[in-house]
């Protein structure tokens, strides 16, 4: 793994590097969400960023955090190798800091439920992340079904939780056996997360209880070997979609 989060990728370096420029807002949105351009000299790219202080404060999560979850989301989806997150950091912009996330084109009318049937090994990865990241809300249209073909993952601001808060609509799988790859690359996260240098990466964006709960989150599952179920607590996100 490279020293830098997203070393070598050039959508990364275009994110943290060109100018951001705010296009509008998009819409359905409880915290403020932009649709941004990203340039540097002849390269650009669309961008969702979303500012530190357009955050609705929550009675669960500390004011001000949800940006910096949003990017250990992508760091830890990166380590793990899966699922797709769209490349997401930490940066200034025209609003103040907050995250900036790379605009994935999708048709908006694919999401979970309309998936599910035909992408069950691809949402069954994506139910131990968030069993791993403790997601606090899977809604189905978090999961985008891009023009190549690839679901990516959106939207991790209320994640990392030290509670169980796992709210998600993907309880399909609940209980399956995990697979031995998995499991490997979910030990191997673990190792990481103790010592290694996503510790040190999640440092400056989570607290050092909430990256040891994470590890204690995927020691369960390994142990555990099986999805987990839902539970305890309010087990779906609202609404749904």
């Amino acid at each position: 793994m490279s020293d830098a989060p997203g070393a070598g990728d050039p959508a990364v370096r275009l994110l943290e590097r060109g100018n951001l420029e705010v296009l509008g807002l998009l819409p359905h949105s409880s915290n403020y969400t932009f649709l941004a351009r990203v340039r540097a000299d002849e390269e650009e790219t669309l961008a969702v960023y979303k500012p530190r202080r357009g955050e609705m404060p929550l009675w669960d999560f500390p004011e001000g955090t949800l940006c910096r979850r949003e990017v250990a989301a992508y760091e830890v989806a990166r380590a793990l190798g899966w699922p797709p997150v769209p490349p997401t950091i930490l940066r200034e912009g025209p609003e103040g800091p907050g995250s900036v996330q790379l605009f994935v084109d999708h048709d908006p009318d694919e999401h979970y439920f309309t998936m599910r049937a035909r992408r069950g090994a691809d949402f069954r990865k994506v139910a131990a992340f968030d069993g791993v990241i403790n997601n606090a809300d899977r809604k189905a249209g978090h999961c985008l079904l891009a023009a190549d073909e690839r679901i990516y993952l959106v939207d991790h601001g209320v994640s990392f939780s030290v509670e169980p808060k796992l709210r998600t609509v993907i309880w399909d799988f609940a209980g399956e056996v995990l697979p031995p790859d998995v499991c490997g690359d979910l030990t191997r996260l673990a190792e990481e997360l103790r010592e290694g240098r996503l510790r040190a990466r999640l440092g400056d964006l989570l607290t050092r209880s909430e990256i040891e709960a994470t590890v204690r989150r995927c020691d369960r599952l390994v142990k555990a070997g099986r999805l987990p179920p839902p539970g305890p607590g309010r087990p779906y996100p609202w609404p749904p979609v």
